[in-house]
């Protein structure tokens, strides 16, 4: 990456529109200077239009997904205990987990510890050639919730941003509850809203979803009742007498309607998707009653009630040490908490323009450290991994790519990050060739264009 130049440094990339295509403002053609300096960078067509790189289906697809729930297995999950099994390749890679079990979908098998899952197979496609050879947490999650390479000129915006973005702000989104939600806190690897700024950052809840009352940061108080904070409400009013002096002034009426929706938002219906305790407490019980399975039925709440993006950042999967004591506590969670999401989603009607997207910033070493202090333990392992969609246009009971025998290479259709990002942003319906607009006044490509020189696979067109 080092010596070569980035995108914003090309001048009909990083100067605004306007003066890419004009000598001075307003005037309506090019000058012949620009028209040549484009020509020299790569064509006149290019840089008006930009390359298709990632190519639409000869048929259009139309927009299928209106939310996504993301799902970050935060620390990386070992795709061999879980969506990508090896017993063949003996116990140095497969521990204890020898068992894969089969799914309800032909000739698929999946790890031992999901068995629940297993009967959800129908619902969701497993990508097994994930790939992108970073090993660092913090880089690699960049990579793979953004689609571009590490250590450029710009800090750019992750999915949920620009999902926030485009069909959140810009589509005229009206909800009080923020358009990108994280459940619960968030992972501080990178700023998820880039260079688009704290207006795109998620809204992180905080709290426990699993507690007896789900104390989301600002909107629901552990310590305060709805009806103490209802009659704190009305004492308020009542000793505001300024702005009852003031009425009709239109710098207060707008500070008084910004206050009536904070207020709504805590105890009114927008506030109450947060209020698990309105579900059946058998519905509870199948997400299961720890932070997960709860945050998977928050998430639920979330998408129903119009909330573009929600992120469950998941976390516990830096196994380096006895890795299988952690996998037979991680995985039965995981198991339940995703298989009923799925199945909620699809029993309301959910799950057709509902997309849902599992997977780490990347893998864990196929081969085990048994050595101590690991223990058993597997490390980063960014060569090879595995991802799950499903939902908002992805078919279910597919299988994308493979791995070889042991799980240490792609041994055949690899995905990179970029084109799983690409194929996401396909069925939302945002164009993964557009462009973002920058604070300093240019546009920014969404995903990284030609100029970037980088291996790709394309579209999931397979599963699309």
């Amino acid at each position: 990456m080092s010596g070569r130049p980035r995108f914003d440094h090309w001048p009909h990339a990083a100067v605004p529109l306007r003066d890419a295509m004009t000598d001075s403002p307003g005037e309506s053609v090019m000058s012949r200077r620009d028209i040549l300096r484009l020509m020299a960078l790569g064509g006149l067509g290019t840089a008006l239009i930009g390359p298709r790189l990632f190519a639409q289906p000869a048929t259009p697809l139309a927009t299928r997904a209106r939310s996504v729930i993301q799902i970050w297995m935060w620390g990386g999950p070992s795709h061999l205990d879980t969506f990508d099994p090896k017993p063949e390749a003996g116990p140095d890679y497969c521990g204890p987990l020898v068992k894969p079990i089969p799914t309800n979908v032909d000739d698929i098998h999946i790890g031992e510890l999901l068995p629940l899952l297993a009967q959800q197979a129908d619902k969701y496609s497993i990508i097994r050639g994930m790939t992108h050879g970073n090993n660092g947490h913090e880089t690699a999650a960049y990579m793979a919730q953004t689609g571009w390479m590490p250590g450029g000129a710009l800090v750019h915006p992750g999915l949920g941003a620009v999902v926030s973005l485009k069909k959140g702000y810009d589509a005229g989104y009206r909800g009080l509850i923020p358009p990108y939600v994280v459940l619960t806190r968030l992972q501080g690897r990178f700023a998820e809203a880039g260079f688009l700024g704290q207006r795109y950052s998620p809204f992180a809840t905080g709290g426990n979803p699993a507690a007896k009352r789900f104390a989301v940061e600002g909107i629901v108080s552990k310590d305060l009742t709805p009806e103490r904070q209802q009659s704190r409400r009305a004492l308020l009013s009542r000793l505001d007498t300024f702005r009852t002096a003031m009425t009709g002034v239109q710098d207060v009426a707008i500070m008084a309607k910004a206050e009536a929706e904070a207020w709504d938002l805590i105890l009114g219906s927008a506030g109450k998707v947060f209020d698990l305790e309105q579900e059946k407490p058998e519905l509870r019980d199948r997400y299961g009653n720890n932070p997960f399975g709860q945050s998977c039925l928050a998430a639920r709440r979330l998408v129903e009630s119009g909330v573009p993006y929600v992120t469950i950042n998941y976390e516990g999967w830096d196994s380096h040490k006895q890795h299988f004591n952690v996998m037979k506590s991680k995985l039965p969670q995981f198991d339940k908490g995703l298989a009923t999401l799925l199945e909620d989603l699809d029993d309301r009607g959910l799950l057709s323009n509902t997309l849902v997207w599992c997977q780490g910033e990347f893998g864990r070493t196929p081969k085990v450290d048994w050595d101590a202090p690991w223990n058993g333990g597997r490390s980063h392992f960014g060569k090879v991994f595995s991802a799950v969609v499903a939902g908002g246009g992805f078919e279910g009971g597919q299988v994308v790519g493979a791995s070889n025998k042991t799980g240490e290479d792609v041994k055949e259709r690899p995905v990179y990050p970029w084109d799983l990002l690409a194929s996401i942003y396909t069925l939302l319906g945002i164009d993964p060739n557009g462009r973002i607009p920058h604070p300093q006044g240019y546009e920014v490509p969404i995903l990284p264009p030609a100029e970037e020189k980088l291996t790709r696979g394309g579209l999931l067109k397979e599963i699309m």
